[in-house]
């Protein structure tokens, strides 16, 4: 493979396109300012403006939130894994249908797997832009977004309509839903009652890992962060491994399906025959299937990065050890 064709398997943080319409809230106060990033796979927006960096599908889908200080991402719910890293800022994740049930501060680097069944959402507390990178499960993500009906109401009165078929509807913009498509309907106290709202201690103890901690474990090699036998010990199919300058190594190797790898700190030199690619922080790297390689940090000081992989077990429920 040339250069020229992996750089097509390669978004660069600053070629990212955002979508600042891609979900139900885009008019809601206080989720009005946050962007949108479709890196790999189709993803869940619900606006046609979204824009999908590379189709080629990976068994999971990889896309980026980014929002100023005090922007938040309102209350939903996935079929399927969702799992977040920070790439820069501070972060508050909050959980309920309220979001009232549990929080956590995440800082660069640590990573979250929140669970599935359960209303989740995000707020940049920091004091300057942030961006937080995501893993969502399965080729088509669990089929959407499950939204608490708080929001769907408070989006209605914004102007926005979610139908029944996924897309958002802009009564600013003179739209209505088309003749014979319901608006999506909102959960029922009955559907309410099943959806989790787990304790701090659950979540925070089970489904979150800081970054200095797993740095120090990849003395030793590198971290299965999320997998059967990861530190967060989850089959959402997909694994997480953090790879250092401490476990990294020159020698080729190859898998047999699409890997992601996504640094967090430093830059790293990935070289294959036939050529060579340098990633940053923010960058995403597509690699083929059965194409050997290697991945060194490129510069002296800090280097980490997420390598990301499908498995053969079936996108879905958060998994019960």
């Amino acid at each position: 493979m040339t250069p020229e064709e992996m750089e097509t398997r390669i978004v660069r943080y600053g070629d990212l396109i955002p979508c600042k319409t891609a979900f139900i809230d885009a008019h809601t106060p206080g989720s009005d300012q946050k962007e949108n990033f479709t890196i790999i796979g189709g993803g869940v927006s619900e606006s046609p403006d979204q824009h999908v960096h590379i189709a080629l599908p990976h068994g999971f889908n990889i896309g980026a939130a980014g929002q100023p200080p005090k922007c938040r991402n309102s209350l939903h719910n996935h079929r399927t894994a969702e799992v977040f890293f920070v790439l820069s800022g501070r972060w508050r994740f909050f959980w309920g249908e309220r979001g009232d049930a549990g929080e956590v501060i995440l800082h660069e680097g640590d990573i979250i797997n929140i669970p599935t069944n359960m209303f989740r959402g995000f707020e940049n507390i920091g004091t300057d832009y942030g961006m937080i990178m995501a893993v969502l499960g399965g080729d088509d993500a669990g089929g959407g977004v499950i939204w608490a009906p708080h929001v769907i109401e408070d989006a209605k009165a914004h102007g926005l309509i979610l139908g029944q078929n996924g897309k958002l509807y802009d009564t600013k913009k003179g739209e209505q839903l088309p003749d014979g498509l319901a608006p999506m309907a909102v959960l029922s106290d009955a559907e309410l009652q099943q959806v989790n709202e787990p304790t701090p201690m659950q979540v925070v103890g089970g489904y979150v890992r800081r970054y200095l901690d797993m740095v120090a474990l990849s003395h030793s090699g590198a971290v299965q962060v999320i997998g059967e036998n990861g530190l967060i010990r989850d089959r959402p199919g997909f694994e997480i491994d953090l790879i250092t300058r401490h476990c990294a190594t020159d020698q080729p190797h190859a898998h047999d399906r699409p890997s992601v790898l996504m640094p967090v700190k430093g830059y790293w030199r990935v070289t294959w025959d036939g050529g060579g690619a340098t990633l940053a922080p923010g960058d995403t790297m597509s690699v083929p299937e059965h194409l050997s390689h290697s991945v060194l940090p490129s510069m002296t000081g800090e280097a980490a990065l997420y390598h990301i992989i499908a498995t053969d077990d079936p996108a879905g429920p958060t998994w019960v050890a």
